[in-house]
């Protein structure tokens, strides 16, 4: 497979999502669940709290929070894309010393017949307070579960809370959690707030209102500082790109 500085071409290229088309599951879980959300009441560029909307369920966020930068990445658990850049993400993070914070929503594409219940895996592993471990286990086992039966689906999720949680963790309540109202309601929310930012393929990332649009060349103006990218950026360089952005904390 041909790649382009760490990722894959065709992985980028079969993640572009289609956002005015939803799987039939998914569809009837969004609409159903964001028909009466006034999303004019939310600021999407900032972390969003729990609230009935989300299920009470809020942003997760990578780093911290209070975090000077914020990124808002919109992705979805089976898209090879998404699996590739996660680590570098969780890199930047890493190496930039409290000055940046991922907040991470789902953006579900109608063509993954198992990121919907990956997504519901993911949420419900997290309110047990296992978001970050669970949600690196899937993208870093991408190719276990991507094509895998409803009952083995199953089987490898609750595996992969097992060990996550180092066995810890209440199984029958994340197995509960899976098709409860209030993951469903988090994920509609999520699926919401990416169509209202005009997400178009994931992962999609913004900074104060911004795409950063790695995938060709562009820039974009943070804390006054404008930082620029030649095009077909990835791998390490997608990680000094967050890091650049990052520093502009300093010109604050």
């Amino acid at each position: 497979m041909k790649t382009t500085k760490g990722f894959s071409v065709i992985a980028l290229i079969i993640c572009v999502a289609v956002v005015s088309l939803i799987g039939v599951g998914a569809y009837f879980v969004i609409d159903g669940n964001n028909n009466a959300t006034d999303f004019d009441d939310y600021n999407f560029y900032s972390v969003i709290e729990p609230d009935k909307n989300n299920g009470n369920i809020g942003d997760h966020v990578k780093g911290d929070k209070n975090a000077p930068v914020i990124v808002f990445e919109y992705a979805d658990y089976q898209c090879p894309g998404c699996a590739s850049i996660n680590p570098k993400v969780n890199k930047a993070i890493e190496e930039s010393d409290g000055k940046l914070a991922v907040v991470y929503r789902s953006f579900l594409l109608p063509y993954h017949k198992n990121g919907t219940a990956a997504a519901s895996a993911a949420e419900a592993a997290g309110l047990q307070g296992y978001w970050k471990p669970y949600a690196n286990k899937l993208f870093a086992e991408q190719a276990e579960w991507e094509e895998a039966s409803p009952s083995e689906r199953t089987a490898i999720f609750n595996k992969y809370f097992t060990e996550v949680t180092d066995g810890k963790g209440d199984l029958d309540k994340f197995n509960q959690d899976l098709a409860s109202e209030s993951v469903s309601k988090k994920i509609s929310f999520d699926m919401g707030v990416g169509k209202r930012v005009d997400v178009q393929s994931t992962p999609a990332f913004y900074v104060e209102g911004q795409n950063i649009n790695w995938s060709e060349a562009g820039s974009v103006v943070v804390n006054g500082k404008t930082i620029s990218w030649d095009s077909g950026r990835g791998g390490d360089d997608f990680v000094k790109l967050l890091k650049d952005i990052a520093e502009t904390a300093d010109s604050k």
